[in-house]
């Protein structure tokens, strides 16, 4: 039987140990890619499309990303069409980020796939779990708000500034608070 790698781990959502050196050796990359990102200005708009199509799996037209922008590998993020992420935006990615088309996040918005266990001595051994986000088309995502491991946001959502999004949101609603909730549906 062969065993799976560190990185393999972390994408089907196993315990994984982050100091794995090919997973080191990609937040090296992420780290540079950001770098150069984070540095242009906004007569760079080329120069950024190019810097974005290297450091994620996917890329959409018309992508606008205001930096700076914070993510733990690139290569596990999909964004699509029209989407546009406002300053200062964090997506760790230890596991697959979806992101739909036509997406608006305001500023400071928090994407988290990575998570700790909360057993104390399995987090003593410096291993790291991570759960997949999806995030549907026309979604709207106020500042600051705080996506969690494993939550799926439906389409045509508006997640309130301010919130923590900590389980499955539908489609067609608009919810807010910590913890997130539904207080309108669309018709």
């Amino acid at each position: 039987m062969v065993q799976k790698t560190e990185k393999q781990k972390m994408l089907a959502g196993e315990l994984y140990l982050a100091d794995d050196p090919e997973l080191v050796a990609d937040q090296k990359r992420a780290s540079r890619l950001l770098g150069m990102y984070n540095a242009t200005t906004v007569e760079q708009l080329e120069q950024r499309q190019q810097i974005l199509q290297e450091l994620f799996f996917q890329v959409g037209e018309k992508l606008t990303i205001v930096p700076p922008l914070h993510c733990d590998y690139g290569s596990n993020i999909s964004i699509g069409n029209g989407t546009y992420m406002n300053y200062g935006c964090v997506i760790l990615d230890c596991n697959q980020v979806e992101i739909g088309e036509n997406v608006l996040f305001a500023p400071y918005v928090q994407i988290y796939a990575a998570y700790h266990p909360t057993e104390p001595e399995i987090r003593l051994t410096g291993r790291e779990l991570a759960a997949p986000i999806k995030i549907g088309n026309n979604v709207w995502i106020g500042g600051g708000a705080i996506i969690c491991p494993g939550v799926t946001i439906g389409d045509n959502t508006t997640i309130g500034a301010g919130s923590v999004v900590v389980k499955d949101i539908p489609a067609n609603v608009v919810a807010v608070g910590n913890p997130c909730r539904i207080i309108r549906y669309l018709s």
